[in-house]
């Protein structure tokens, strides 16, 4: 079995975003503009915000998994690649946050 990646998800969003809204969520969602999408991101994040607090285990793996979905939603309309999400994260990484923040000019 294959491993699923957020390539693989990626990859699903952007073949879904070419089917009929009539049978794709995906389709329907990017239809409707980039306020919908954007929307159902916050939403999704609320919820696992929620879920997080309340140490709700199962809550918070389905509502991590409707942000990513909807994550990845919002980047294929925005034309942003996740390669270059990945490329930000290993700047970012290259050293620690601490120091990252330490060299910011106020």
């Amino acid at each position: 079995m294959t491993a699923f990646t957020l390539e693989t998800l990626a990859a699903i969003v952007a073949e879904r975003a070419t089917q009929s809204p009539d049978v794709s969520y995906t389709a329907r969602l990017l239809q409707s503009g980039p306020e919908r999408a954007a929307k159902k991101l916050g939403e999704e994040a609320v919820e696992a915000v929620i879920a997080a607090v309340q140490r709700d285990r199962n809550a918070l793996v389905s509502e991590t998994a409707d942000i990513l979905y909807h994550l990845m939603v919002v980047l294929h309309d925005a034309g942003v690649s996740l390669d270059e999400i990945m490329s930000e994260l290993q700047r970012r990484t290259a050293q620690s946050g601490l120091a990252e923040k330490a060299a910011r000019k106020p």
